[in-house]
């Protein structure tokens, strides 16, 4: 019996890890649950597996969950703010923890979870984007098992022999890893026609279902960029080891390619609860509720390589990854306020890229050492995207452009 800390419960990935849990009551209980703002949900999934806390990550929204709880008549403890989801992620009941906060406003609770030496299912990206060094020297301190749970990252590590040795691919005798993307909606949609893209068409993904941001961070493929620099920490690759190939089918979820010419691949119907089903019980496996592939219906299957003009954030991922880590923690920063800012109308599809590509150029990009001083570059990196969205304004594109 594993106990487990769902940190995100309410987002997609929480969603999909509580059904795989439910289908096996012998294998897991669950200790706290934790949400952001979707109070009457996280109420509703305590209702069902009976946790012991119930984290909510705003004051305000305190009473409001309290008295839920007490009107559903449920024995759980209900605790706020950022200090309770750290506590609850490292709590000495815990086994496992869930990392799937969305943002740079889940890297304190993941990292606390990794500092107690936790079973760590990573599904937060941006942990590693904002301090992948710091990140992975404190599970090797500490030994907490990182098993990541995008279905990319899984499927690597699925992949990798399992004496993989750390950075050393030569050693594994592996001469690449190969990072799929779908190319999300506008694949296919003329460059002329970026420009004009709403919010709704950009969260209007093919295969995946996903929360807005992350669909968003799809459209633009900044989402592949981020998880070419979770890769890179996670199984501690060099840029020119990673190769991203677009395969729209999303039916490979990724490859490792082997000095002998081999290829392993990892494929898979596009469902979350593959991945969270595996990491959840390594390496032993248990069923995810996810149906099972029809090679005979499967369509062909495409790869291409992704185009720079239609996708900027991907080429501004990979040349932050290669600028180190101040850079990539001034990126993730930039994106978070510059796909807000498009998702409530402030800034153009196209502008998200320039929004980002700005800061990286007015950011200081020193070394950033520690956990406050990331946390300090953050702060500062997305005051500067806020004040150049607020230059840009709905339709000011071209007059900012031309005085950048």
């Amino acid at each position: 019996m594993q106990t487990l800390c769902i940190l995100g419960a309410t987002g997609s990935i929480g969603q999909s890890t509580l059904d795989v849990v439910h289908r096996h009551p012998a294998k897991f209980s669950v200790f706290a649950l934790t949400a952001h703002k979707n109070i009457k949900l996280l109420v509703e999934q305590a209702r069902l597996c009976q946790p012991r806390y119930i984290v909510v990550a705003e004051q305000t929204d305190y009473s409001l969950c309290q008295s839920l709880v007490e009107q559903h008549g449920l024995s759980c403890e209900v605790l706020a703010g950022s200090d309770a989801l750290a506590q609850v992620a490292a709590a000495s009941e815990v086994d496992t923890v869930m990392a799937a906060i969305v943002g740079a406003v889940g890297l304190l609770p993941t990292l606390a979870a990794v500092h107690a030496g936790k079973k760590v299912l990573l599904a937060n990206k941006e942990a590693l984007v904002m301090s992948g060094e710091l990140f992975m020297q404190a599970a090797q301190a500490s030994g907490a098992q990182i098993l990541p749970i995008d279905s990319e990252h899984n499927a690597i590590f699925q992949c990798l022999p399992k004496d993989y040795a750390y950075g050393d691919l030569e050693r594994s005798g592996i001469s690449k890893i190969l990072l799929t993307g779908s190319g999300g909606p506008f694949l296919h949609l003329p460059l002329s026609q970026l420009d004009d893209v709403t919010p709704a068409q950009a969260c209007a993904h093919p295969n995946w279902s996903m929360g807005r941001k992350i669909s968003v961070d799809s459209a633009t493929m900044m989402n592949k960029g981020l998880e070419f620099i979770e890769a890179r920490w996670l199984f501690g690759l060099a840029s020119e080891d990673i190769q991203v190939v677009l395969h729209p089918q999303s039916i490979i979820h990724s490859m490792v390619q082997y000095c002998d010419g081999s290829v392993i691949a990892q494929l898979g119907n596009p469902d979350m609860r593959t991945p969270i089903a595996h990491a959840l019980a390594y390496p032993e496996r248990i069923d995810s509720g996810v149906a099972a592939l029809d090679f005979c219906q499967l369509a062909n299957f495409t790869f291409t390589q992704p185009e720079s003009a239609r996708y900027p954030n991907l080429h501004l991922a990979i040349e932050a990854s290669k600028a180190g880590q101040s850079a990539t923690t001034v990126l993730n920063a930039a994106n978070e306020i510059a796909v807000a800012a498009f998702l409530n109308g402030q800034i153009g599809f196209m502008q998200i890229a320039q929004v980002n590509d700005y800061c990286l150029q007015h950011s200081p990009l020193k070394a950033s050492d520690t956990i406050d001083a990331i946390i300090h570059l953050d702060k500062q990196s997305r005051e500067t995207a806020l004040a150049y969205v607020q230059r840009l304004g709905p339709s000011g594109h071209n007059k900012v452009a031309q005085h950048a």
